[in-house]
């Protein structure tokens, strides 16, 4: 009889993936028999408690302790998978990080932080990936954008740019890997309330949480397996025919023109 799991025997690599929707990816991944390359730059312990998930859920889980905005550690990262599971069938591109300010008051170190780490890893990891992913006939790179990459958010200019260039990015891997049999799409959240939110001074208050819950036509806010569910389904044999494109996943929040208001 066939698996129920649709990923058995296939090997994902989620960068950033010890908290919030990338520890989401990866266990919903896990869950659909995938082994699981857990990456991780700062803090080790959220990393461990996502691999001892995996493990308990039946796959493998291996931890990379690798900063993305560094050419040297993509290759790190990439020649650890491979030492471990020999292959690579999916790529994950979710770390990220940003230096929140109005766009007057960026500086040159948060600009180069910012791309660095959320837009130039995407397509360097690509290069390096791609080889792992011939090898096993195809596969699939699915990144994390935001829709900061098209609506001005307050604080979000570097973030918002570099989302954009993930997005463009997406568009030129896709058409020169689809031959490759290696589909390129990237995921767009809402808001997902994550530790990330901590970050953002204006969506802190409940309040603020509570009204974009209101404005969003699907009634509630999204949560990371949404976004963990789309991601996979892009990477399945049913999304073939879907390149190059990014999905929004925000349960129709960003449709009304009204954005997000402070209650009064």
């Amino acid at each position: 009889m066939p698996s129920s799991k649709p990923f058995q025997g296939k090997v994902a690599l989620v960068t950033g993936s010890g908290r919030g929707i990338g520890r989401a990816i990866a266990l919903h991944f896990a869950s659909q028999g995938a082994d699981i390359v857990v990456n991780f730059f700062r803090n080790r312990e959220p990393a461990e408690k996502t691999a001892a998930e995996i493990e308990k859920l039946g796959q493998r889980a291996h931890i990379v302790k690798a900063n993305v905005g560094k050419i040297d550690d993509l290759g790190r990262l990439i020649s650890e998978t491979e030492s471990a599971y020999g292959g690579l069938d999916f790529l994950i591109s979710n770390a990220g990080s940003g230096y929140n300010r109005p766009a007057m008051e960026q500086r040159p170190k948060g600009w180069d932080w910012t791309m660095n780490i959320n837009a130039r890893s995407l397509l360097f990891l690509a290069q390096k990936a791609v080889p792992l992913m011939e090898k096993r006939g195809g596969g699939a790179i699915v990144s994390i954008s935001s829709p900061g990459s098209f609506r001005v958010l307050p604080e979000y200019c570097v973030v918002g740019v570099s989302k954009a260039a993930i997005e463009a990015l997406t568009r030129y891997l896709a058409v020169e890997l689809a031959p490759r049999n290696i589909i390129v799409n990237a995921v767009s959240p809402g808001v997902v309330k994550t530790e990330a939110l901590q970050h953002f001074n204006t969506m802190q208050d409940e309040n603020i949480l509570d009204e974009v819950t209101r404005q969003t036509p699907a009634g509630r806010i999204c949560t990371p397996l949404d976004v963990a569910k789309v991601v996979a389904f892009l990477c399945t044999p049913a999304a073939k025919m879907i390149c190059g494109q990014t999905i929004l996943v925000d349960g129709g929040f960003t449709l009304p023109a009204s954005g997000i208001q402070r209650p009064a």
